[in-house]
């Protein structure tokens, strides 16, 4: 398979994911979230993703994070309609109020099931980094990072558990091995 050449759409779309997102940080470390963004776009291409898939893997969080619907509608337009889509699968709400964690986890998990093979790899390579750099802060903190998240341990663990079968069910490839892995590994961490 030969790899997406990126063009200056890739680099548009880079630029406006750090416009977004250049005034957050990530919750527990604080490094910038544009690392995250960054890190989710690696996972995509290296998984053999297109450009499509690497742009709206840099604006994954956009809709819910910045702006919903108005951000929507920007991106629709800069990017076009296969990049929304692939971010719309991946997006928990995009109009306030916020519905409580479990109904938005539950929802989540209910879509995916079904998403496109382009919204699962997304969201694959999202989820894959989030559990990568919970598992990195708490071997750094321990359990006092705990206290940053809006659920419990247990309930996060059990979206991860949840997550982890739906890309079973999926899809077999290095990148659900190694979710699995470290799901595993924070999973017995819990139990210490």
């Amino acid at each position: 398979m030969s790899q997406p050449r990126l063009t200056e759409k890739f680099t548009t779309a880079l630029v406006y994911a750090t416009r977004l997102h250049g005034h957050q940080a990530r919750k527990v470390s604080g490094v910038p979230y544009i690392s995250h963004l960054l890190s989710v776009a690696a996972l995509v291409l290296e998984a053999g993703g297109t450009e499509e898939e690497a742009i709206a893997s840099l604006l994954h969080d956009s809709i819910e994070d910045q702006g919903g619907k108005s951000t929507r509608t920007e991106i629709m337009q800069l990017f076009g309609e296969r990049v929304v889509g692939i971010i719309d699968g991946c997006t928990e709400w995009d109009t306030p109020p916020k519905p409580p964690w479990l109904e938005r986890k539950q929802r989540y998990l209910d879509h995916l099931r079904d998403a496109s093979p382009s919204v699962r790899l997304v969201s694959l390579a999202d989820k894959l980094h989030n559990a990568r750099s919970l598992l990195a802060d708490w071997q750094k903190r321990g359990d006092i990072i705990w206290t940053e998240f809006s659920s419990s341990p247990e309930k996060t663990l059990w979206f991860y558990q949840s997550l982890l079968e739906v890309y079973q069910q999926t899809a077999s490839d290095w990148m659900t091995q190694e979710f699995e892995r470290v799901v595993k590994e924070l999973l017995r961490l819990s139990t210490l």
